[in-house]
Parts: C-alpha cells; sequence; structure tokens
C-alpha cells in the first residue's frame, strides 16, 4: 500500500520493510542512508529497471524486488532506434533550485536575464523543504522566524513571476564537458545537452559518512534522510533514535523526532562542547534528551537492523577510553557529522574554462539563510558579468552574508530582568548568533538588539507595566527561548507562559507537568493552566502554569521525554576497525584500505583500481572522504596523497537515455 506521488522508499519504509536488499559480495542487508540520491544503498529493481528507491515514485501495479533479484537479459536484444540528442543555449544554467538557486534566479527574473533552473526533486526549495522549525537570520533579508517549508513557498512564488527564468524540474545534471555543455536528463526521461553562457552551481552538499562498526546495517542513516522520509513524507521511520553529532543539523533533527513521536536516546559528540546553536542544545536538554559530549560511537550492533549503539567518552585526541563504554537500545542511528559541498560541476566547468561560479552549501558549508542571501549575491554578480554594468550589489547585503555564515560566539550569563511587576518577558538566549525576530516582533519595541550586527544578544529594556503580553515574540522565536512572567493576578504565584511544538493534544489543563530550567534540571511538578495557539500562531502553542516567584524566572520548558528511559544496557560491543565498511558500495573495509596504504599506495585512484573502492554506483561520494581519513592515521601527510579524480557522469543514468533510444 502507498500514497500517490509518494516514493519507493518511503512506502516501503511505511509498511514496515527497512531492509531493500542484501549486497551479492556479503549478503549484507541494505537500507536507506542518504535519501538523496547521492549514495545507492537503496537500490531495488522496479518492474525490472534498477533504480533509487529514495528518488522514484511508486506506481500502481508495479513489482518492487530487492536488488539481489537481478533482472535476466535477453540473448538477442531487439534492434533500437534512436533519436538526435536535442541541445540547447541559454545565457545561465542554475544546477539547484534550494534556497541559494531560488535566490539568484530571483534576482536574475527581476533584471529580465534568461536563465534555466533544473532540480532534481519535484519541489523546490531543497532542504527548505524539510525543515519544519522557524529560521534564524535576518527578518528583512532570509524571512527570519519564518518555517523552512513556508520560505520554500515563498522563494518559489515569488519566481514563478519572472518570465525570463524556465524552470525543470525532476531534471538531474549530470555531467559537464570539455566542450561547455552540461548534459541534462530532463524529467527523469529525456537527455538533453544545455550550454550556457555561465553556470551556477547551487547543489548544496552531501552528508559525511562515518566509520565504525556496523555503520551500513539498515537503521542508520544520515540527517537528510531522517528528515525526508520524516518530515515530508510523513512516515515514521524509527521508534528510538540515537544521534551521532552535535551541530545544527543534529540538533534539529532530535527536535523533529521528538515532534513526530519517535523517543530520542541519547546524542553524541566527540568535542567538549556541541557547535550547533545552544538554543538548540538547550531546547533537547529541557525536552529530555540525554546530550553526551566529548562520546564517540563504537558501533552500531544488530543482524538484520539496528537494535542498539554502543558508545564512550573519549580523550583530547579523540580516543576512546576504555572501560567508558555504554550500549543503548534503539532502532535507528542519525549520522549529523558535517557535510561536503557538491562541487564537482563547479570543478570540472572551471576546469574547462566554462564561466562558473557557486553559492550556498555547494560553496561554503552554512545555514540556509546565509545560502539565501549569498545566492542573491551571486544573482547580482552574474548579471554584471553579463554586461548589465547599472547592477549594484548592496554593501550591507554583503556584511548580512558575512554576519549569517559566521560561527556561534560568545556564550554568556542568562540576563533576567529585574522587573518583578506587570508581564515581563525572560530572554533564555545567551550566546551570539545572528538572529533578530524577537527584536522585530515586539511593537512596543522593548526587546533590543544591536542594528548594525545581530549577532547582539537580544535585552529587554522596558520598565514596569511596559510589555503588554501579545506572546508575539514567544512565538516567533525561532529558539522557543522566551517566556513570559505574568505577576498580575497573583505576585507571589506568577503565571509562566512557555512555548511548545508539539500539537494541541499534547497537553491539556489540569495536566501534571515537570518544569525545567535553561539547562533541563527540573525545577519541579506543577498543574497546567492553559493551552492556548495552535492556529492561530502558526504551530505555536502557549502552555501556561502557575509557579512559585522564587523559580518563575528561570523556567524555560517542559521535560517532554523522561530521562529514566535512557539507561544503558548491559552489553559492550567490541570495535573492529578493520572490518568497518568504508565503501558501501563495493563493501570494501578499512583493512583493505589500510593494507593498501602500509604497502606504498598514496594514490586513491590506483586504490580504486585494486580493491574497487570508490567504483560502485555512488562513484565514491562517501567513501573518498573516509580513505582521506585512514591516510591520516597511518601518518600519510595529505600533500604525499594523490586525491580520487571526479569523471562525469556524476550521477548514474542508462546508456539507453544517453544514446537517445526511443524505446526501452
Amino acid at each position: 500500500m502507498a500514497r500517490e506521488n509518494e516514493t519507493i522508499a518511503s512506502a516501503l519504509i511505511a509498511n514496515g520493510v527497512l531492509t531493500f536488499g542484501h549486497h551479492p559480495k556479503d549478503g549484507s542487508p541494505q537500507g536507506i542512508f542518504c535519501a538523496n540520491g547521492q549514495c545507492s544503498q537503496c537500490m531495488v529493481i522496479a518492474d525490472g529497471i534498477p533504480v533509487k528507491s529514495c528518488m522514484e515514485t511508486v506506481r500502481a501495479g508495479s513489482q518492487i524486488l530487492p536488488l539481489n533479484h537481478l533482472p535476466v537479459l535477453p540473448e538477442n536484444h531487439p534492434q533500437s532506434s534512436f533519436s538526435p540528442i536535442p541541445s540547447l543555449d541559454i545565457e545561465v544554467l542554475i544546477i539547484g533550485g534550494g534556497p541559494a538557486g531560488l535566490s539568484a534566479a530571483i534576482e536574475l527574473g527581476k533584471l529580465g536575464i534568461a536563465a534555466l533552473l533544473v532540480d532534481d526533486k519535484q519541489n523546490l526549495g531543497g532542504k527548505l523543504v524539510l525543515q519544519t522549525h522557524r529560521f534564524f537570520g535576518s527578518v528583512d533579508t532570509v524571512y527570519a522566524g519564518t518555517r523552512g517549508i513556508e520560505i520554500a513557498q515563498k522563494l518559489e512564488n515569488e519566481l514563478a513571476g519572472f518570465p525570463s527564468i524556465t524552470i525543470w524540474r525532476n531534471s538531474v545534471a549530470l555531467a559537464v564537458y570539455s566542450d561547455k555543455f552540461i548534459g541534462i536528463l530532463k524529467d527523469a526521461n529525456e537527455y538533453i545537452l544545455v550550454k550556457p553562457k555561465v553556470l551556477l552551481s547551487t547543489t548544496g552538499a552531501r552528508e559525511k559518512s562515518l566509520a565504525f562498526k556496523g555503520n551500513t546495517l539498515p537503521g542508520v542513516m544520515g540527517a537528510g534522510a531522517f528528515q525526508t522520509i520524516v518530515n515530508r513524507d510523513q512516515v515514521k521511520i524509527a521508534n528510538r533514535l540515537f544521534i551521532v553529532g552535535g551541530g545544527n543539523v543534529g540538533l534539529i533533527a532530535g527536535y523533529h523526532a521528538l515532534q513526530a513521536g519517535i523517543q530520542v536516546a541519547g546524542l553524541v559528540e566527540a568535542l567538549p562542547e556541541c557547535g550547533g546553536y545552544q538554543v538548540h542544545k538547550d531546547k533537547l536538554g529541557r525536552l529530555g534528551i540525554p546530550i553526551f559530549t566529548s562520546h564517540t560511537i563504537l558501533s552500531a550492533n544488530g543482524s538484520d537492523r539496528v537494535d542498539s549503539v554502543t558508545i564512550a567518552e573519549v580523550d583530547r585526541n579523540f580516543l576512546p577510553l576504555p572501560g567508558t563504554e555504554r550500549t543503548i537500545q534503539c532502532d535507528a542511528v542519525l549520522i549529523a557529522v558535517g557535510l561536503d559541498p557538491v562541487s564537482e560541476f563547479h570543478q570540472k566547468a572551471l576546469e574547462f574554462g566554462l564561466p562558473a561560479f557557486t553559492a550556498g552549501d555547494a560553496e561554503e558549508i552554512a545555514e540556509a539563510s546565509a545560502a539565501m542571501i549569498t545566492g542573491k549575491i551571486r544573482g547580482r554578480e552574474i548579471a554584471l558579468y553579463l554586461g548589465m554594468k547599472s547592477v549594484e550589489i548592496p554593501a550591507d547585503w554583503l556584511k548580512t552574508a558575512n554576519i549569517l555564515k559566521s560561527k556561534p560566539g560568545l556564550n554568556l550569563e542568562e540576563d533576567h530582568p529585574e522587573v518583578s511587576s506587570g508581564v515581563v518577558p525572560v530572554i533564555h538566549c545567551s550566546q551570539e548568533i545572528p538572529c533578530d525576530p524577537c527584536s522585530r516582533l515586539c511593537e512596543q519595541e522593548l526587546i533590543r538588539i544591536a542594528v548594525e550586527d545581530i549577532r547582539d544578544i537580544p535585552r529587554f529594556i522596558g520598565g514596569e507595566g511596559s510589555c503588554k503580553g501579545c506572546f508575539k515574540c514567544l512565538i516567533g522565536c525561532p529558539g522557543l527561548a522566551i517566556t513570559l512572567v505574568d505577576y498580575r493576578k497573583n505576585p507571589d504565584f506568577p503565571v509562566v507562559s512557555i512555548p511548545l511544538e508539539f500539537g494541541g493534544d499534547f497537553l491539556k489543563p489540569g495536566d501534571f507537568i515537570q518544569l525545567v530550567d535553561t539547562h533541563g534540571d527540573s525545577l519541579g511538578e506543577f498543574s497546567a493552566l492553559a493551552i492556548r495557539g495552535g492556529k492561530a500562531a502558526k504551530g505555536t502553542w502557549i502552555l501556561q502554569a502557575a509557579v512559585p516567584r522564587t523559580i518563575a524566572r528561570s523556567v524555560a520548558g517542559v521535560m517532554v521525554q523522561g530521562r529514566l528511559s535512557n539507561q544503558p544496557i548491559d552489553l559492550y560491543v567490541n570495535q573492529v576497525e578493520n572490518e568497518t565498511i568504508i565503501c558501501r558500495c563495493e563493501r570494501v573495509t578499512a583493512g583493505e584500505i589500510r593494507s593498501l596504504i602500509q604497502s606504498g599506495k598514496t594514490d586513491v585512484n590506483e586504490i580504486k583500481a585494486l580493491c574497487r573502492a570508490g567504483m560502485g554506483a555512488c562513484g565514491g561520494k562517501t567513501c573518498f572522504s573516509l580513505i582521506n581519513r585512514i591516510f591520516r592515521e597511518e601518518g600519510v601527510p595529505v600533500d604525499k596523497t594523490t586525491f580520487a579524480t571526479n569523471r562525469p557522469i556524476f550521477m548514474e543514468v542508462s546508456l539507453s537515455k544517453l544514446a537517445g533510444m526511443k524505446d526501452d
């Protein structure tokens, strides 16, 4: 059973199928990993054709088989006919319809420049369509305070008003060729050669893989895959999730999991502190998710799918400390250990002398808000390159881009207001990050952020009776880091209002709730007075509870999942490093690669030829970075190695399409 326009992968998972096949080399089970067409681990046979199940939609009556059931080719293939490959000249080709690509196309559309935007999905917006949380950044420049899915729709709607922009959906850019043509598979059916005067790559990023025992078990997946299946396709992919990586991606995914009714057993981060925004980390702590800093994953355990993870504390050199191991039950492991730019199209264009620009994560890994502003800037830069001398790039755009791309700054102590009467907003945000919705939403202008740099920490500057208690700052804060304390009815037991995003049926008046401070420490159990908001507040609810005056300004949230459900089990699985899979497609282990390096092989192309690492369907997109890690572990300097050569075609395509075959 499947829904219309649902991907095969989501349909299989919704029906309880997590193992999509078994690898022919060693029989290992295969399941979803990236859900973005970048790897080949979800390959299945659909009506006799091998396809990536995360990219192919279901059709009524289709027969889906695991990849180990390969079709038998006929001995005598019937004669086929071929058509000439069509070509198209265009001013600008934009590869990627995410936040950067859409923003650049809008700027080009405003100037009347003919551009073709191609994207491999039906819905434009890139990762925006997976983001259900409100965005940080600048309200004026990048829609801060608005949910990602809504930003994607806003950009798409704006782009639709420009006749000079052509959009090809479900169309995959395959390669950049030396004659400056770009091969594109349009509508997953027709192969077309496009020759632009300028190429703009806004192809985003792909998730990094991680080498540990059991890293290819069904249930181990990238954060993007998790968000795609859960947020976009509305399929509950797990019951109990464990997260590896404390950057913004991992922290946000943990929050999305709780919203989807998935318990989060924990999160590990190898560094002493999470690299993501403090408000994201605090939000998870308040909700009851245990966060293990200075820890790493040793193994994902299970036979046909994940049933637990083993983690351990690490020393200053990130080596596991013996005796600190613990194993925690879960049925899914989310990997969020960073991103690599999808830069091969841009690099090949430069190599072949095609004028090329890049924006968003394809240029530099940052937040989607930064991708939007850099996309706008590149649109103007391309116009200047094409000879439109009257075009200007506002200086504040460049300044804003640098601010939005910046890393989190100082983390200071919370500054609670001295006011203790009337209604008082308490801001639980104490880290320097680019964000200004709270100051823009207050009609009385009682929350101040420095105009010249929105990384300034917000402060309440009002006096007694100045705040009207309109809740706008609570509802619009992307970090859910503001509460209201109302002393008017009973100064000794003021009413605290707390923002939540868990639906109107999550709690009801009279329920007992455990209130916590910013760091997730319990302040006691109290009765919920009211639940307000919902649809009128665009998905945010306001929970109200009366608490003693002494703790009112410390209340920052409500615990969602209990801590007792996250205790370790009595099991430890030893890590066997040499058995760890490095190349998913060809099932090449770390030991095989390490042996070649120890024998003197320093050219990744030679290693590829000898053991087939990187020779699989994904073209080395997940394993080459792991091979470079083994070089470092073996003490081989980077300048003594030769990187793998990226050769087109960058994405899989049938030879029949490249040849212009009329019938399949």
